[in-house]
């Protein structure tokens, strides 16, 4: 797999897995995997379950620097398939911290070519 995997989070929970090089959301334990996008499907993901979550950031993955199993699967059955990592994400796959753009009517946009933080100055 080579395309880029974001993962949308809490800035400050991002920050704080870091400390222990190893990023673990509830997601793992509770379904077992960690919910991830393509570029292409940031935006909706953050407006069907993040809006008006101030703190949100996109975090760009490598995959190659994921040792966990990468599966893309459309796990609830609604005609889009999103990649899962099945364990712990390193944090040092991070390539990249992106902002998302909210619009005039609230909503998330989502440009991964727009400028970002490099993921090492938001840890």
């Amino acid at each position: 797999m080579s395309a880029r995997l974001f993962h949308l989070v809490d800035r400050q929970t991002w920050r704080a897995a870091h400390a222990t090089g190893a990023y673990r959301p509830d997601s793992l334990l509770a379904e077992g995997f960690v919910h991830c996008s393509y570029a292409e499907q940031v935006a909706a993901v953050a407006n069907a379950r993040y809006r008006g979550v101030a703190t949100l950031c996109v975090v760009e993955l490598d995959p190659a620097l994921i040792p966990a199993e990468i599966r893309v699967e459309d796990s609830y059955g609604e005609g889009s398939a999103f990649p899962h990592v099945y364990g712990p994400v390193p944090t040092d796959a991070a390539v990249a911290i992106h902002d998302l753009d909210i619009g005039s009517d609230g909503s998330w946009r989502f440009n991964p070519g727009a400028a970002s933080a490099a993921a090492a100055s938001d840890r």
